[in-house]
């Protein structure tokens, strides 16, 4: 951390590319997933192989757990005795976790100079405000306008997925029982999407081609003529996420940078193996 520097922290569901938190100087806090009687840190202990195997062999309960306000009180208080100017923290909905109330109550000694921000979404739909907030810090911005990078780059992003079951997302609360019916009516294949920071039933379609055809097609109708940013997550599904990867690159008049990734394991483990999303950021 460069001293007199605004700092930028965030938690392990952001799903940054490899070695970018480390190039950007993020902090990451991490969650915590228990598959069946272990439990570790996400992406470090748990890996989201283990999710995909223990779901789709269904041995066993797959949770996930917030980051506690203690691992954040640790990272706001390392970065500011490291000379930081102050704290932007970036962090997945808080509709989806307790995660951002972790933080806050954690920002809560350090008044003024920590600033949270609520993404209102998770993986790279947290991501990229992440990175625009990291990128305002090293230009040397302020506190409230690295803050103001975040919330305007999430305010301009929009989260697209597709599941083979909405079973694993109500199971975990993510999803109302009625949605969750209504998803699965007739053995139709849903479309969901992050709205208000909650994730809600966008479209039916009938079979798991469509839906991946109207994945794509949502995806381009919402970058319309813009420059963009765009993220292809996946759970156990590399080559789809792959070949949808390449359909956008082809059909997105302008494509900043393009990332593919799988989702991590506190993701994963509500999403379930087969997940395909689609994250797009206007520029």
């Amino acid at each position: 951390m460069t001293a007199g520097r605004i700092a930028v922290v965030t938690d392990s569901t952001a799903y940054l590319p490899p070695g970018l938190a480390e190039e950007l100087d993020v902090t990451v806090v991490p969650l915590h997933v228990t598959v069946g009687d272990q439990t570790g840190i996400e992406g470090v202990e748990i890996q989201p192989a283990d999710v995909a195997k223990a779901l789709s062999e269904r041995r066993g309960a797959v949770s996930t757990s917030r980051a506690l306000p203690s691992d954040f009180a640790a990272a706001f208080s390392s970065t500011l005795d490291g000379g930081a100017a102050g704290v932007v923290a970036v962090l997945m909905s808080g509709a989806l976790s307790g995660t951002y109330e972790s933080a806050r109550l954690a920002a809560r000694t350090h008044g003024a100079s920590v600033r949270i921000v609520d993404s209102r979404s998770a993986a790279m739909g947290l991501g990229f405000a992440v990175i625009a907030a990291a990128e305002a810090a090293a230009g040397g911005l302020s506190l409230d306008e690295v803050y103001l990078a975040a919330v305007g780059t999430a305010e301009r992003t929009q989260t697209l997925f597709y599941v083979d079951t909405l079973e694993h997302l109500r199971r975990g609360g993510r999803i109302g029982t009625a949605q969750a019916l209504l998803g699965t009516a007739l053995s139709v294949k849903p479309i969901l999407t992050v709205v208000g920071g909650s994730i809600v039933l966008r479209e039916k379609v009938r079979t798991a081609s469509r839906a991946v055809a109207r994945l794509e097609d949502l995806a381009v109708e919402y970058a319309a003529e813009s420059t963009v940013d765009v993220a292809v997550h996946h759970l156990a599904a590399q080559e789809k996420a792959a070949l949808l990867a390449s359909h956008l690159a082809e059909r997105l008049p302008s494509v900043r940078r393009m990332y593919t990734s799988e989702v991590g394991a506190a993701v994963g483990a509500h999403v379930g193996p087969g997940v395909l999303g689609v994250v797009v950021s206007r520029t």
